[in-house]
């Protein structure tokens, strides 16, 4: 999967892809964490907070890697996550798709 040549049209939907996964996510998370803070109570529930956004951070950051060949994993993953639809990835060639589909076996 490492030596697959992304074509321009490729790579432009797999931004688009990547990004509105990304975006969809973080807002997800953004809203939880207004939810957490405004139910604070105590300084100790505010440091628990903190040790949250950390492990949140460090999740989407290794998720979401836009690194071409690291994306088949990352579709494939987004894609058993539900952020991600087999619609969304129909401009991509018949071999990364069948690519993202093995994945969903494993």
């Amino acid at each position: 999967m490492q030596n697959l040549n992304w074509s321009d049209s490729e790579k432009k939907l797999a931004r688009r892809v990547f990004e509105a996964a990304l975006k969809t996510e973080l807002a997800e998370i953004m809203t939880a964490f207004k939810v957490q803070v405004a139910a604070l109570a105590t300084p100790d529930e505010m440091w628990a907070i903190q040790g949250v956004l950390a492990r949140k951070q460090r999740e989407i950051e290794e998720k979401y890697d836009y690194r071409y060949s690291q994306l088949i994993m990352v579709f494939g993953r987004l894609v058993n996550e539900g952020r991600v639809t087999r619609e969304q990835l129909r401009g991509l060639s018949d071999e990364k798709r069948s690519f993202v589909e093995r994945l969903l076996l494993l």
